[in-house]
């Protein structure tokens, strides 16, 4: 199982847990918040009243005033009122008073008058001198049917004269605990929805930041050029910054060794006839020998810099595992600039040189490197071009890439020698001199390509050789 799946798993597990805990305790707590609040209001109320009705109960004159014709106005009213989204159209306290004896005097349903109240908790703990209330079902089997009774003294000097109760049916507040539950279940499983939405996201980001550093270590691994993930902090910032310092180190070991044997082999042949060329000229010769095996030092030493020089560049763009910079470059002002420095030997030799690209075209890389590739190609070139020949810049755009190529007059590549030409220290003779280069030039222009993501290719075509570089366009 993927890391970041289970990671999602276990945020799950504890978003679920944590929601359906949360939950089930306000739920819970719902019910008895309502009918708290509806006490209370209750109190205010059965106290008001009992301040209200204390002369008519001292008077002995309630039965015989007003109230009976108010209480049951106030039973009859319709309120017509919205609460939260609910319609409210009957009032439903029910509201009686009783003497100091519990009978009652005065009931807004006209059914208790005169009945004995004075076992019922809110009367009997009342007229106590303590808070009476209860809660009493009108149906002993229906939980729903339970009424809350709250009672208040009414007194006279200290004395307790009566007690007035305010009554309220549960079922009335019912409507608003559902909708309240509803509503809290639609908020809690949103809220637990979107924590599950962001952990997942939280879980892709990791993966996905993950899987690109592995992709980069696989890469290394297989000696294959990758880009090291960038991050802006955090342990991922210094896992990458370890498996890159991991990389250079490695690399770097494997790589010194590789090119010690490579450079110790090829400079076998040079160090042989400088030395041979040195132990002759101990002995007498002519001057005209002399100056043949002085001639032999002095090209050998220059093609032990030449090797030495083409190793370093070569070996600083192995390296790389991205380019130091990325900015359009003209290609004409680039062409003529190689052809420029080659400018000596193009007119020794009366080579004939057409330069076809046109001024806006444009290459998108790192300018130092794309022009030493052009100037490696150039060099190769010039080796087989014979005296009088024709070499020719041109470029094109195909395919969302632009094409560059350099056609130079030549005797065809042998076929056995076309799939090796990009090889390190593979190299053909030259037709003037017979010896070979370094055979690191073209080696050296691939590097640069895949850099830049681009490619090299080389064929034979009518009258000469066709060297192509391609890299993805600017636009």
């Amino acid at each position: 199982m993927r890391l970041g799946l289970r990671i999602f798993l276990v945020y799950a597990l504890f978003i679920g847990l944590t929601g359906y805990f949360v939950l089930s305790t306000v739920m819970k707590e719902i019910r008895p918040g309502v009918r708290q609040s509806t006490e209370e209001t209750l109190v205010d109320t059965a106290n008001l009243l009992a301040e209200i009705l204390r002369d008519d109960v001292k008077n002995g004159t309630l039965g015989q005033s007003h109230w009976p014709e108010l209480l049951k106005a106030y039973g009859n009213r319709q309120p017509g009122a919205t609460i939260w989204g609910l319609p409210k159209n009957q009032v439903n306290h029910r509201i009686y008073v009783t003497d100091a004896k519990g009978t009652v005097l005065l009931d807004s349903t006209g059914e208790a008058v005169g009945q004995d109240y004075s076992k019922w908790n809110d009367v009997y703990l009342t007229l106590r001198g303590e808070y009476g209330a209860r809660s009493t079902r009108s149906e002993l089997d229906d939980p729903a049917s339970s009424v809350m009774h709250v009672g208040a003294p009414i007194r006279d000097n200290g004395q307790i004269i009566g007690v007035v109760t305010v009554a309220k049916p549960n079922s009335s507040l019912q409507p608003y605990v559902d909708r309240t539950e509803r509503r809290l279940l639609w908020y809690g499983a949103g809220l637990v929805i979107l924590g599950l939405l962001l952990g997942a996201l939280l879980s892709w980001w990791l993966s996905v930041a993950l899987r690109r550093l592995t992709a980069y270590a696989e890469a290394v691994s297989e000696g294959r050029r990758a880009e090291l993930p960038h991050y802006r902090g955090g342990e991922l910032k210094q896992l990458s910054t370890a498996v890159e310092h991991m990389r250079t180190q490695l690399e770097g070991k494997a790589y010194v060794e590789h090119y010690v044997h490579t450079l110790t082999h090829e400079l076998k042949s040079p160090l042989a006839a400088i030395r041979g060329a040195a132990e002759l000229l101990q002995g007498d010769m002519s001057r005209e020998q002399q100056q043949r095996f002085v001639g032999n030092i002095d090209s050998e030493s220059a093609r032990l810099q030449q090797l030495i020089e083409r190793l370093l560049n070569l070996a600083q763009v192995e390296q790389r595992q991205g380019l130091e910079e990325q900015v359009a470059v003209p290609l004409a002002t680039m062409v003529d600039n190689v052809l420029n420095a080659q400018c000596a030997r193009i007119q020794r030799f009366d080579l004939h040189v057409e330069q076809g690209i046109a001024a806006d075209v444009q290459l998108f890389g790192e300018p130092f490197l794309l022009q030493q590739a052009l100037g490696n190609l150039l060099e190769n070139a010039l080796d087989f071009t014979p005296p009088g020949g024709t070499l020719r810049f041109s470029a094109q755009r195909r395919d969302n890439k632009i094409e560059v190529s350099l056609f130079n007059q030549a005797e065809p590549i042998p076929d056995y020698a076309l799939p090796r030409l990009s090889e390190r220290f593979y190299s053909l003779p030259r037709p003037v001199s017979g010896r070979k280069s370094t055979g690191l030039g073209l080696n050296f222009v691939q590097e640069v390509m895949q850099l830049h993501n681009g490619g090299l290719q080389i064929g034979n075509v009518a009258g000469g050789v066709l060297v192509v570089l391609w890299l993805p366009d600017v636009d």
